[in-house]
């Protein structure tokens, strides 16, 4: 069993828990991922390490309370455990050589963002980190951003904190000021990471992007998380979840997406009435 150490709220909808799993925490490394199961008759899904720590065996994990899983895994306090916690899995993302990147992250995808963020900064690279928020209420990570960011740059669809904009925007300013990446790595939601993708283009900048968001399953073996790169089929889980962004078809990725959309949330609804009836 896998306790839970420190439980946090980030914002209304997001969460940080940091586990106790030492195996995990000694090989784990940016952008990869971890199954877990709240219970013995529960769900397996996959979630981002968002820090590990070798020395005291913790292991971070940042989720969005989305689905009927998500929605348990929250219930949950410090001193409980999880039923299972399995990992690393997942393709360490390739940082070696780097000098300067730009890390772009959007919403929750900031809590995979930033241990890349990190990452490259405790190995010598210059890190310019633009992440973007709908509004101030959804900020995360910005104190731990900072820390590990030669430039930070917050931005927020209404202009409630930091600039009014979105992360291409902000993006699009510097390249036009003449900064020159070695790469870009961007991770967010999908419509984010295409259009992060559409502008690198026109300046030839090799983008790296995080498929995390369309996995489901973590092995391969239910095919939730196929997708085209480069005109061939990958699923993100097993050659992922980092691919060149130039080469994915992000349409058909976020077309897969949404198939179980409905189905999610129904699961997520009966999860809450449930919790209600037991707690009433």
């Amino acid at each position: 069993m896998f306790e839970i150490v420190k439980k946090d709220s980030l914002n209304p909808t997001v969460s940080r828990m940091v586990i106790n799993a030492p195996y995990v925490a000694k090989k784990g490394q940016p952008g990869q991922f971890i199954i877990l199961r709240v219970n013995e008759n529960g769900e397996r899904i996959p979630l981002t390490i968002a820090d590990a720590d070798p020395k005291t065996g913790y292991v971070t994990i940042i989720y969005q309370i989305v689905g009927a899983t998500t929605f348990e895994l929250d219930q949950l306090k410090e001193g409980d455990c999880l039923q299972d916690f399995v990992g690393p899995l997942g393709k360490p993302s390739e940082l070696e050589g780097l000098k300067k990147v730009a890390v772009v992250g959007g919403g929750v995808g900031c809590a995979i963002a930033y241990p890349i963020a990190k990452k490259l900064h405790e190995m010598g690279c210059e890190v310019h980190s633009i992440v973007g928020f709908r509004n101030t209420d959804l900020i995360i990570l910005e104190d731990e951003f900072k820390a590990c960011s030669t430039r930070y740059i917050q931005m927020t669809d209404d202009g409630s904190n930091g600039h009014k904009g979105l992360v291409t925007n902000a993006l699009q300013e510097l390249l036009d000021a003449g900064e020159q990446y070695d790469e870009v790595i961007t991770i967010g939601p999908l419509i984010m990471m295409k259009f992060v993708v559409a502008l690198t283009k026109k300046y030839n900048v090799k983008t790296i992007v995080s498929m995390n968001p369309i996995m489901i399953d973590g092995t391969g073996m239910c095919g939730g998380c196929r997708l085209t790169v480069g005109g061939e089929m990958k699923f993100a889980c097993i050659d992922g979840p980092d691919f060149d962004g130039f080469e994915v078809d992000f349409d058909e990725a976020m077309k897969r997406s949404r198939i179980y959309f409905t189905e999610e949330r129904k699961a997520y609804d009966e999860a809450c009435n449930l919790y209600k009836k037991e707690v009433h």
